[in-house]
């Protein structure tokens, strides 16, 4: 059956009893403009509150038993060299990062009436096959563009292999079993490589598995006027948060890639 995305439709009784995985939201390799801004949040705020209406209509609430809110650590906005775990506090923007973050989970916030346990689960960068982030990081290489971006010392999170078939799809789809049966993970939780990385490092190792020579660095005055043209925003290349998954950790999860090297390689060798 085909949803508009918004509606409560003949569905909302398939809610009751049952877990709830919300991931919708439209791509955010886009440009930064007003328009792109209000897409990325209609997108992801209007399928949030419509399954927590739809649930809230349901005679004995709470009847959803888990509910998992897909977000972002772009929440963090310009994390600096701060490590970040789940107690840190949001940015205040950009508007297409952070922006669209925080209107994302207040809009999941009023889940937690029609759910017994809701938690928001803050996605770093997913990379795997075939998949956007890993096919443009591989693509520069290629064109012999894999030097450092910017400074090369902002923070990228390695993630373990597929969304909707990635974190290394093996460890996000564990992490997400691993949220649906805990009980003890409730509120914020981090789905991010425990050993973080910073660009200069990601953009070599991508050289060593592609096979590709050392490659002069791409300044931010180039990568700007360039993200025109790619059609992209410029600070999902420049901006990085140096995100650690404290909660998963604490639960004992443990991470079958948590490391950036053999992830690529599984992925790209």
């Amino acid at each position: 059956m085909a949803w508009d995305g918004q509606s409560v439709g003949p569905w909302a009784v398939e809610l009751g009893g049952a877990a709830v995985v919300n991931l919708a939201g439209a791509l955010v390799d886009r440009r930064p403009t007003p328009a792109n801004v209000e897409l990325l949040t209609r997108s992801r705020v209007l399928p949030t509150l419509a399954p927590r209406n739809a649930a809230a209509s349901l005679r004995q609430p709470p009847p959803v038993p888990v509910w998992l809110q897909m977000s972002t650590t772009a929440i963090y906005g310009d994390g600096g060299e701060r490590v970040l775990d789940e107690t840190a506090a949001p940015a205040e923007g950009p508007p297409q990062m952070a922006g669209v973050a925080r209107a994302w989970e207040q809009a999941a916030a009023d889940a937690a009436q029609v759910a017994e346990r809701l938690v928001v689960v803050r996605t770093a960068i997913v990379l795997d096959r075939d998949i956007r982030a890993l096919d443009r990081l591989s693509g520069l290489v290629r064109w012999g563009l894999g030097g450092r971006v910017g400074s090369g010392r902002q923070w990228v999170r390695q993630w373990v292999r597929q969304w909707v078939r990635w974190l290394h799809a093996a460890d996000f789809l564990a992490g997400v079993r691993r949220v649906l049966d805990d009980e003890r993970l409730r509120g914020i939780v981090h789905a991010t490589s425990p050993e973080p990385v910073r660009n200069a490092a990601l953009m070599a190792e991508l050289r060593r598995v592609l096979h590709r020579p050392p490659a002069p660095p791409t300044p931010a005055w180039i990568v700007r006027p360039g993200s025109v043209l790619l059609r992209t925003d410029p600070d999902l290349a420049l901006l990085g948060r140096r995100c650690v998954p404290a909660r998963l950790r604490q639960a004992g999860f443990v991470f079958t890639y948590p490391q950036l090297g053999p992830a690529l390689d599984d992925l790209l060798g």
